[in-house]
């Protein structure tokens, strides 16, 4: 079976592209986030690009600019809950809003939509933060470290009183029934 050149969500019908949406095949925006696209796609993508996925670490300081010794943000605009003129979340347009809205919830770096859209993938396998301690369900709380990847973020899907800038998800490489997408980083 030959790999597709292109996300399992696209295709090119009647003389352009189209991506799927739910149930629906609609004309591809080209000012929209990549969604539904899995760890393997996105790495693709970075090896065709001559780029790479960020860590996680390199992923939450782009996001929120904290580093040792400075004060913590929560969000990449500051501490004040996010609103839907911030970001898209809570289920409103569905990853369908064009990559330069929100420019008032820029990052300290000038990084647009960090927050809401879609799952950002990471070069990062997930493992627990140091200090971790195993809860009272050891299955539950250990089932995902060492063979899922680091996503961040949230998505258009994350509700606004989850979504933060350290907030991590897990997910298997080959998932992208999600609002998952990705950005990239230069080699160094």
């Amino acid at each position: 079976m030959r790999t597709p050149a292109h996300p399992i969500y696209w295709r090119w019908h009647e003389g352009r592209w189209q991506e799927r949406l739910f149930d629906q095949w609609q004309r591809l925006n080209p000012d929209v986030p990549v969604t539904h696209v899995s760890y393997w796609e996105a790495e693709a993508y970075c090896n065709w690009a001559g780029r790479r996925l960020p860590t996680e670490f390199e992923w939450e300081v782009a996001a929120l600019g904290n580093r040792p010794g400075k004060a913590c943000r929560r969000y990449p605009w500051g501490n004040e809950r996010p609103d839907a003129s911030l970001a898209d979340m809570d289920g409103q347009h569905m990853a369908q809003n064009p990559v330069f809205d929100y420019p008032e919830a820029d990052s300290p770096f000038g990084c647009r939509q960090m927050i809401g859209a879609v799952w950002e993938w990471t070069s990062s396998q997930f493992f627990p933060y140091d200090g971790f301690r195993i809860d009272m369900y050891p299955f539950m709380s250990t089932l995902q470290f060492g063979d899922h990847k680091v996503s961040r973020g949230g998505s258009c899907a994350t509700s606004s009183c989850l979504i933060r800038g350290t907030y991590r998800q897990a997910y298997l490489p080959q998932r992208n029934d999600v609002f998952t997408g990705f950005r990239t980083c230069a080699l160094s």
